[in-house]
């Protein structure tokens, strides 16, 4: 089956085109045809398309996208450019997946879209106001264009949706979880999905084994970790939204409110502008006061900038708190994977966020660690208690096999 991955932002629509049949993650038999994205969707938007696992040169150029569903029938008409041995008509996409950020409480899982899932993802509005209104305007474009296609929702918040409500309830009261649903949902579940079933099949271990105790680490500019075991989420750093748990590249993570409100009134900042500190001018850049970037501090810290250094100290330390808070929820840790830009790419940062977890039987190999950029390997050494591993993240490939599951009448795992 092939189906059409789309992730709709507010001006940049990514798309990945997979062939799957979803039968089974072990058959190895998922193929992404092509990637892309478009940046800059209502002024000056850029079309860029990754058709190398074909052999192809990439596509850049400039598309005249004003709105979600010109960058949709774009990238639609590219990817089904015959010359490209894609699709050579639209009509071979037998489906189309579509992340959606939040799903409150009542999507525990992927579902086909009708009326009903998209009054659903409406109710969230108040709780994703950035990214579900533009999910959904990604729907309804694809919908437009492909009307004979069935339409599939997977959720960013489901996997977290099985944690126990220890986990998710803040210390606020009860009446205000009733009347405005606050409590913990949770993020990145694609990720900590793909990551963690991944990571069981290398261990040779079935996902949903009880006993099988694992923790991702999903490290970009946003970061997150997932306590899971037997392939359920039982806690995750993120909460009522992407902004708390570990420092992240302009977000600050935890922080107490109190430390806030002191700010708020002292600066006199509107709801607004305290949203805009938290999310846009904190995290990395905020501490460092140059970059958000992670490869940017490094070397910034390699030429002997203290704040640089402040900044990752800062991360890995949270890190490394997250790490070993989840060996006390599970009772022990039997696999760990790092994901995400970072995770998947900077070795010193993974090394000095276990720093100092050996007595949990948690350890790096330092040749493995160094080998390990960009590429599934394992990163602890030879009999570990604990075995550590770098697992490139494929949230799009999660989602097309949880579409093609549903569109086949099969349930998502």
């Amino acid at each position: 089956m092939k189906v059409l991955v789309l992730n709709c932002g507010s001006s940049t629509l990514k798309f990945q085109l997979v062939e799957t049949d979803a039968a089974s993650e072990r058959a190895a038999t998922d193929r992404s045809l092509a990637r892309g994205v478009v940046d800059g969707i209502g002024a000056n938007a850029v079309l860029k398309l990754d058709v190398s696992a074909r052999g192809e040169k990439p596509v850049r150029e400039g598309v005249d996208a004003k709105d979600v569903r010109a960058a949709v029938e774009r990238s639609l008409a590219l990817v089904c450019r015959g010359d490209l041995g894609l699709a050579s008509e639209p009509g071979e996409i037998e489906a189309v997946g579509h992340r959606v950020v939040h799903g409150g409480e009542r999507f525990r899982e992927s579902v086909l879209i009708d009326d009903g899932v998209v009054e659903g993802i409406e109710a969230c509005f108040d709780m994703a106001p950035l990214h579900n209104p533009a999910n959904l305007r990604g729907y309804r474009a694809a919908r437009e264009i492909l009307p004979g296609v069935p339409h599939v929702a997977v959720f960013d918040t489901s996997f977290h949706q099985r944690m126990p409500r220890e986990a998710f309830f803040y210390g606020l009261p009860y009446v205000l979880y009733e009347r405005y649903g606050i409590r913990r949902y949770g993020f990145h579940g694609t990720s900590h999905r793909y990551v963690s079933r991944r990571l069981a099949q290398i261990l040779g271990r079935p996902a949903d084994d009880p006993s099988l105790r694992l923790v991702t680490l999903h490290l970009g500019n946003g970061c997150s970790g997932a306590a899971i075991r037997g392939g359920t989420s039982i806690d995750t750093s993120m909460g009522f939204s992407p902004l708390e748990g570990l420092l992240m590249g302009t977000r600050s993570g935890d922080v107490d409110p109190a430390a806030l409100l002191h700010v708020v009134t002292r600066e006199e900042l509107s709801p607004a502008e305290a949203n805009a500190l938290l999310n846009k001018h904190s995290g990395l850049l905020g501490l460092s006061g140059r970059s958000g970037d992670m490869r940017h501090l490094l070397e910034a810290e390699a030429e002997g900038d203290d704040r640089a250094r402040l900044a990752i100290e800062v991360f890995t330390y949270r890190v490394k708190k997250c790490v070993a808070a989840y060996f006390g929820v599970l009772g022990g840790i039997d696999g760990l994977a790092f994901a995400g830009g970072i995770g998947e790419n900077a070795p010193s940062i993974r090394a000095r966020s276990l720093e100092g977890l050996e007595a949990l039987g948690i350890r790096l190999d330092e040749e493995r660690n160094d080998a390990a950029r960009g590429a599934e390997r394992e990163i602890s050494p030879e009999g570990a208690r604990c075995r550590v591993f770098a697992i490139p993240t494929n949230e799009e490939l999660l989602i097309a096999r949880d579409t093609c599951r549903i569109v086949s009448g099969r349930k998502p795992d």
